[in-house]
């Protein structure tokens, strides 16, 4: 091609550029939760090879979903939607993929779907150990998947700067040590490694609702203890510090500054401000399927939500 042949293309490839950041809304409609997101092979079929400016957009509307003021965690599919843009028209990117690990696990599909983004990652990242590490954490804590989750690691542990810290693991996920402790360790290590603030928001409030569980289950045993002294069960979260010989002096606080309630549904002691208990949370199904018939059906009795769980 002649020099004023390429001279025209770079002006023409400039100013489609600049078409291309005109026409993006400063604040898009995704990013309320009402926009749409194309299939990643139609967008990289209409990227007229300007691949990496269109995955930055996609990007910037992600981001603008996390810090924005509605929920994030309750727009899990235009973010998996997104990230799949982002990560197909440009699979060098590094961060997006922790980022899809932090923020898709409002349901089963939308962590697999991080599991899936992650895996692509470390596709293209094989020496990077954090997407490994995310991943090892996504199959043990959502998916309760723990030799799947140390044998991830253990494909992490040699790479350049991988931390002393994922050879415990991997010993804790294949030794008989419980959940709850394996958890806060990861939690504890994800919280370090955070490269946001909304990400460490994310951990603390997790390694919180762990702190929240095991005050919850000294309620538990103190529980236990009142049916046996008492022949019946509370009434009240409360029963357990009343009476001439209460069984607790007094109630302990929650770590996550609620009150303990008695759940109507699951007959659980729970903090009302993390409203289910630990295990739950290794059961999205379980748990989105009570949450679900709660709003639609408002008070119901106890049996019929005992059965709703079970269900």
């Amino acid at each position: 091609m002649r020099r004023g042949g390429k001279a025209a293309l770079l002006v023409a490839a400039v100013g489609l550029t600049g078409a291309v950041h005109r026409g993006m809304p400063v604040a898009p409609r995704v990013a309320r939760g009402d926009g749409f997101v194309p299939r990643p092979e139609l967008a990289r079929a209409t990227a007229l090879g300007f691949d990496a400016v269109i995955a930055d957009f996609y990007w910037m509307q992600a981001v603008q979903i996390v810090g924005g003021s509605g929920n994030p965690e309750k727009k899990g599919y235009l973010l998996a939607g997104l990230m799949d843009v982002v990560t197909t028209l440009n699979p060098w990117v590094d961060h997006p993929y922790r980022f899809a690990a932090v923020w898709l696990t409002d349901s089963l599909d939308s962590v697999r779907k991080a599991n899936e983004l992650l895996r692509r990652g470390i596709a293209h990242h094989p020496a990077d150990w954090r997407n490994y590490f995310y991943l090892g954490f996504n199959l043990f804590f959502y998916l309760d998947e723990r030799a799947e989750a140390a044998s991830v690691l253990e494909q992490a542990m040699e790479l350049p700067g991988a931390p002393r810290y994922l050879r415990r693991l991997v010993a804790r996920l294949k030794g008989a040590e419980g959940g709850l402790e394996i958890a806060e360790s990861f939690l504890h290590s994800l919280l370090f490694e955070a490269e946001t603030e909304e990400e460490r928001e994310q951990y603390e409030k997790a390694l919180a609702e762990i702190a929240t569980e095991r005050v919850a289950r000294t309620l538990d045993a103190a529980r236990v203890r009142y049916r046996e002294r008492h022949g019946r069960d509370i009434a009240d979260v409360a029963d357990l510090v009343r009476g001439p010989e209460p069984v607790l002096p007094s109630l302990p606080p929650d770590p996550s500054g609620g009150a303990w309630t008695i759940d109507r549904w699951t007959g659980e002691i729970v903090s009302d401000v993390v409203k289910h208990r630990y295990d739950r949370k290794l059961d999205p199904v379980v748990r989105r399927r009570v949450e679900r018939v709660r709003g639609a059906e408002g008070a119901a009795p106890s049996g019929a939500g005992a059965t709703e769980e079970k269900g």
